[in-house]
């Protein structure tokens, strides 16, 4: 399935002029990017669609420590992207601008990945289920609150730490008018849901739905 050049994101740092279609990631376009876009148009690993799924066959791409097995499958906030030859990892991140980047990170920290704290429920056996940004979820015991982020460890698919959200935590705006922003957290007003953030630049309020903890 293709998007319209014109009609792609805002997030997506592409050019709109050039084809008149781009493939579209097959879960959550609006918040990813498609390992095709990522290896072929902004790390410009790989010329072709061609070369992208000849090395995801080679199990030479992993996304968060897992082998891939499509070029449309979508990469979200913070997962870890690897290309095993060059012995390279890519965090997708945001740019201060709103749009979505690779940095490149070591190998220690391409086995971690931060995400945000979305949905918290009791099951059967009164265990205790996190459901997290990126759509996973974990049993944990962990004392983790809804919008507080966790730092998942990819090879052993543990969660092994929260992070809070309160004040002079640092955070990521990743949606709205001010995506792509850091800063701190100065005040939180629960009975609005909104963080007040000291930025390089001043002070914005933001929705505590638009950010993610980050440290």
């Amino acid at each position: 399935m293709h998007i319209k050049r014109q009609l792609t994101p805002k997030k997506w740092p592409i050019v709109k002029k050039g084809t008149a279609y781009i493939v579209k990631p097959n879960f959550n376009s609006e918040n990813g990017l498609t390992i095709l876009t990522i290896l072929r148009d902004i790390l410009k690993i790989a010329q072709t669609r061609k070369e992208v799924k000849k090395a995801i066959f080679s199990k030479n791409v992993l996304l968060n420590s897992k082998p891939l097995k499509d070029e449309k499958h979508s990469a979200v906030l913070f997962d870890t992207l690897s290309i095993i030859p060059a012995k390279k990892s890519y965090r997708l991140t945001m740019s201060e601008g709103g749009k979505f980047k690779l940095d490149e990170i070591g190998e220690r920290e391409s086995s971690k990945k931060i995400s945000k704290i979305v949905d918290k429920r009791i099951i059967s056996g009164k265990k205790i289920q996190i459901n997290l940004l990126d759509g996973r979820n974990f049993l944990s015991d962990l004392d983790c609150k809804v919008n507080d982020s966790v730092v998942i460890n990819l090879k052993d698919k543990k969660i092994e730490k929260c992070i809070p959200l309160k004040e002079n935590a640092r955070v990521l705006v990743y949606d709205g008018k001010h995506t792509g922003k850091e800063g701190t957290v100065e005040n939180i007003d629960k009975n609005h849901k909104i963080a007040e953030l000291k930025i390089p630049d001043g002070k914005i309020n933001v929705l505590i739905k638009q950010i993610i903890v980050t440290e």
